[in-house]
């Protein structure tokens, strides 16, 4: 396996997301019952509707609207951290089940992540890395051959000296509503780089399929004064041009 890379998809979502949404915001004001709202609904567009929605901050309507992501090529330290958005269901490639043995693997190595600044130092440097994680193959080899091969109690315990760099594949499904938080948080230059990398294909993703809801979805100075205070980037105007153009 080696280097992998972050590939992003949408695999699933709510059929006509923002119609879905439209329906449950309007549901709430209107005496009409949902077939007729329903019709209303499709014969015309919803775009001023949804933007008077965002823009009241009435968003419970758009937890109606779900994706789901399939993401591969990112590492178990990117785990760790979208994991913390609790309203979102996750299916992870399981180390415990799933062998990470050398010789199951296409070049005998795991498959893992490079940090761009350590990409950044050079080739040289590149090769000390990749040199460490073939150390880690065969210190995860060792254990497997020790420990016996017995499946998942096996691989249970060999799995401890795998490195954060380790790639991981996931499904990740949250509603439109989580999506923003999850944008402005980790769209941020703050960020840690390979969430920001994720949450920002993500959001191009969306955009295409809910350009409305979407809108000015991105890290909390899309919209508005930086969240950051003191430990902004100062680079507010950059900023909202590239999520312009996303």
């Amino acid at each position: 396996m080696g280097v992998k890379k972050l590939s992003v998809s949408l695999l699933k979502y709510t059929p006509s997301p923002e119609e879905a949404i439209a329906m449950g915001a309007k549901l709430c004001y209107s005496p009409a019952g949902l077939e007729e709202l329903k019709r209303g609904i499709e014969a015309r567009a919803q775009d001023s509707f949804l933007e008077r929605l965002l823009d009241s901050g009435h968003l419970s309507p758009i937890e109606h609207a779900s994706f789901t992501f399939g993401i591969e090529g990112v590492s178990r330290s990117l785990l760790a951290q979208i994991t913390r958005h609790r309203i979102a269901s996750f299916s992870v490639k399981s180390q415990r089940y799933v062998s990470e043995v050398s010789a199951q693997n296409e070049d005998g190595v795991f498959g893992y992540i490079v940090p761009p600044r350590i990409e950044a130092l050079g080739p040289g440097a590149v090769l000390v890395f990749k040199e460490q994680m073939k150390q880690v193959q065969e210190w995860y080899d060792f254990w497997v051959d020790k420990l016996g091969e017995h499946g998942a109690s096996t691989y249970e315990d060999a799995r401890f000296v795998l490195p954060n760099a380790a790639e991981t594949k996931m499904l990740v499904t949250m509603n439109a509503r989580e999506l923003l938080h999850f944008f402005s948080l980790r769209c941020c230059s703050r960020a840690q780089w390979e969430i920001r990398a994720l949450a920002i294909e993500m959001l191009r993703l969306v955009k295409q399929v809910a350009p409305v809801i979407f809108r000015d979805a991105g890290p909390g100075c899309v919209k508005g004064p930086c969240p950051e205070g003191k430990m902004s980037c100062g680079k507010i105007g950059e900023v909202r041009e590239q999520f312009k153009k996303l």
